[in-house]
C-alpha cells in the first residue's frame, strides 16, 4: 500500500490538510485530545471524513499533524523571542514579560496542556513534541554560540537543556501559582550571569 501522506498535493489539496489541522487544533483548545475524532474534525471543517484518510492516511496521522502545528503555535513563538534578543540579560527581560503573556492567554495555555497530555499518552505524538523540542534546544545552543564564542559545544547544548527547562517549569509555576514572584527568579538567574 502506497503512504498516503507523503503523497504529492495540489494547492487545492494542500490548503484542505491546513484546514483540516486547523479544525482540530480548534477542537483540541476547545475540548482536548478524545475531540479530536475523525468525524469531529471533519465537521468542524465542513468536510467529507474520508478526505481525513485520503490526506493523512487516517486519524494517527491527522493527530500527528495537529500535534506538529500546535506544537510550533505554543513552542515557536517563545523561541522566536529568546532568538531575537541580543544579549543574555535581554532574553531574561523577554521571559518574564513573555510568562504574563503566555500565561494570561487561556486558549494557548490550554493548547500547550493538551500538546503534553498527548505526548505523554502517545508515542507517535511524544515523537513529535520531542523533536520539535530537540529543534528550539538546537537553535537556542546556536544563539548562545552567537553570544559566547568561546563556549564549547558542550557547554552551549547544556546551557539550552537548562534555558529550555527553565522557561517550561517557569511557565508551569506560573499557571498553578500567579502569585508566583517571576521577577525574583529573572534576578536570581542575571546575578548568576554576572
Amino acid at each position: 500500500m502506497t503512504n498516503l501522506v507523503e503523497r504529492p498535493t495540489s494547492p487545492r489539496g494542500g490548503r484542505r490538510r491546513e484546514e483540516l489541522v486547523a479544525a482540530g487544533i480548534d477542537l483540541l483548545r476547545e475540548e482536548g485530545w478524545p475531540a479530536v475524532t475523525t468525524r469531529g474534525v471533519a465537521e468542524r471543517a465542513g468536510t467529507n471524513p474520508g478526505l481525513i484518510h485520503y490526506h493523512f492516511g487516517g486519524l494517527p496521522g491527522l493527530h500527528a499533524a495537529i500535534a506538529r502545528a500546535a506544537g510550533e503555535l505554543v513552542i515557536g513563538p517563545l523561541v522566536a523571542e529568546l532568538l531575537g534578543a541580543v544579549d543574555a540579560r535581554a532574553a531574561l527581560d523577554r521571559i518574564r514579560d513573555m510568562l504574563g503573556e503566555t500565561t494570561g492567554d487561556e486558549r494557548a495555555t490550554r493548547l500547550a496542556v493538551e500538546v503534553i497530555a498527548g505526548a505523554a499518552r502517545d508515542p507517535a505524538l511524544g515523537e513529535v513534541l520531542r523533536e520539535q523540542l530537540r529543534q528550539a534546544r538546537g537553535q537556542i545552543g546556536e544563539a548562545l554560540g552567537r553570544m559566547y564564542p568561546e563556549w564549547p559545544a558542550e557547554r552551549r547544548a547544556g546551557a539550552a537543556v537548562l534555558v529550555t527547562a527553565a522557561v517550561d517549569g517557569l511557565m508551569l509555576h506560573y499557571l498553578l501559582d500567579p502569585g508566583l514572584p517571576v521577577g525574583q527568579a529573572v534576578s536570581a538567574a542575571e546575578g548568576l550571569l554576572s
